[in-house]
């Protein structure tokens, strides 16, 4: 008898010893678990519902240049290089998928983020840093407008994973090495590649680098690996259209955004370019001025041979944007903080067109154009069939109605992450300023050079929510006390780590300036945690 209960004791011990490591896990990961299912469990609903892409404006061009493998002459193609990797699969269906999963992965991040932060903060506290993150991941994952982005053909999607996994990478580790930079640049390149947006908000990047003192190593490489695929890019580019650049539209998108102010009288263009004055568009339309001037019937660009597309087309219209600027100054900054600050109302504007903001919403009933099936049916095949499947549909649209983040919301994020900075200055806003600044940038800068348009708002979202958890979550450090859920003991030493790092410096825990607390008698010191 003794025998058998010697034997069961280490079965009995192994089996205590997976139920508490079940119960603390629960406890560190039970608030997200249950965010992350109705997450999960919603965006199936949608492709239930609708089983195949939601189409928009610039679906048609995205899919054709994926079909054709040829760079667009009108936005850059990262995204059409991302359909092309898809494209083996010949399911529009696989595309809505992979989508729905970086958008739950964006989701994800931030809580891995803010969780982190706040255990460091509060090591002896079990629940506080899962439920922090929980909350502050919420707004990207149950988003129903965030979800039914992801159901769109459009860039926006995937831009924003890139450019958040970029921002975790560099806000993981205080002291970067010289790969995690070159990481950061090539996610930053492949962003810049995806939305043309992308490209200022590289030297956000660099800025926040130095900020945080990532080491020139880090910012060496991230530099290098940035160049090398938008230099290749531009290689490709120039071998398909003969000209060495991202695109042939960058100051057609700038054109729209002066159109809003611009005055002839005050500019006084030649007769070639006089022909895209707003003078010339009609009143009273439901078209914002970008996209009548741009888009509308009466498009100046109607008067070149080739259109929007025509080869003098964005010369001319950056002759136009910029003697603008430079004759309105003033009325050009005003339009920018007016737009800036659409992304706070509380409710939603049929902007820049009814039609297009109806885009953004899961309808009741789905079609195609003869001009998207041609390139739908060919990427697609019977996936590319329009359908509503209900009653899914419904229960998804009834959620779309309900569960979104209203503007004053991301306002307050933004006004957290603020007072965050002001109270770090002497860090130079600590951790809180990276995604401050990109959540910002991500709003001010389409105000700037394009137009507002609500899906533009999106992205900016992860980004204040990081800004607001970082401001409540205090940098400096308690005294040790020992964690429900800490790692396994490590060797001070281990491999990949830089000699004489301390630990949790190492693993992104202590930001610059904290002192090492000098472990006391008998403990071992890892990972930023103590035990005896």
């Amino acid at each position: 008898m003794k025998d058998v209960e010697n034997a069961a004791r280490p079965i009995v011990r192994g089996v205590r010893a997976v139920v508490a490591g079940l119960g603390g896990l629960v406890v560190a990961h039970g608030p997200f678990a249950v965010v992350l299912a109705v997450a999960v469990g919603v965006r199936w609903l949608a492709v239930l519902g609708y089983p195949s892409v939601l189409w928009f404006g610039d679906s048609y061009a995205y899919l054709e240049a994926a079909l054709l493998f040829r760079p667009s002459t009108l936005r850059p193609s990262g995204y059409s290089v991302f359909l092309w990797l898809l494209s083996p699969a010949h399911s529009l269906l696989v595309v809505v998928i992979v989508q729905h999963a970086l958008g739950v992965a964006i989701g994800v991040l931030v809580y891995a983020l803010v969780r982190r932060a706040a255990r460091a903060a509060w090591p002896h506290r079990r629940l506080l840093p899962g439920l922090l993150g929980a909350v502050f991941a919420a707004p990207v994952l149950l988003d129903a407008f965030q979800i039914q982005l992801e159901h769109l053909l459009m860039a926006d999607l995937l831009f924003t994973f890139l450019l958040t996994a970029a921002v975790t990478v560099t806000l993981w580790r205080v002291r970067m090495r010289w790969w995690t930079g070159a990481l950061v640049g090539l996610l930053m390149a492949c962003a810049a590649l995806t939305r043309s947006v992308g490209l200022p908000l590289l030297a956000v990047l660099a800025v926040g680098m130095l900020a945080r003192r990532a080491g020139w190593r880090a910012v060496a490489a991230a530099a290098l690996a940035c160049a090398v695929p938008v230099v290749g890019y531009m290689s490709w580019y120039s071998s398909a259209h003969g000209r060495f650049a991202l695109s042939d539209s960058d100051q057609v998108w700038l054109y729209g955004r002066t159109v809003d102010f611009a005055d002839c009288s005050l500019i006084r263009p030649r007769p070639e370019v006089a022909v895209l004055c707003p003078e010339r568009l009609p009143s009273g339309t439901r078209m914002a001025p970008a996209y009548a001037a741009m888009w509308g019937p009466d498009s100046g660009f109607n008067h070149l041979p080739g259109g929007i597309e025509d080869p003098r087309a964005n010369e001319l219209a950056g002759e136009f944007a910029w003697a603008a600027i430079a004759a309105q100054p003033g009325d050009y900054a005003a339009v920018i903080v007016r737009d800036t600050l659409r992304a706070f109302a509380w409710g939603r504007d049929p902007y820049p067109t009814p039609w297009t903001e109806d885009k953004y919403h899961f309808q009741p009933g789905a079609s195609l154009t003869e001009k998207d099936a041609a390139v739908a049916y060919a990427y697609g095949g019977r996936t590319a069939e329009p359908r509503v499947v209900e009653p899914y549909g419904g229960w998804v649209r009834d959620y779309q109605s309900a569960v979104y983040l209203p503007g004053p919301v991301l306002g307050g994020f933004l006004l957290v992450g603020l007072v965050g900075m002001v109270v770090r200055i002497r860090r130079l806003g600590g951790r809180v300023l990276l995604p401050w600044s990109v959540s910002l940038a991500l709003l001010v800068v389409p105000a700037a050079t394009a137009d507002f348009d609500y899906r533009y708002v999106l992205p900016a979202v992860p980004f204040a929510a990081l800004a607001a958890a970082f401001a409540l979550i205090p940098e400096s450090r308690p005294g040790p006390v020992p964690s429900a859920d800490a790692a396994p003991e490590e060797p001070a030493g281990r491999a990949g780590d830089e000699p004489g790092e301390p630990a949790a410096v190492r693993d992104g825990e202590r930001e610059e300036g904290e002192k090492e607390p000098a472990p006391a008698a008998e403990e071992t010191v890892v990972a930023g945690e103590h035990r005896p």
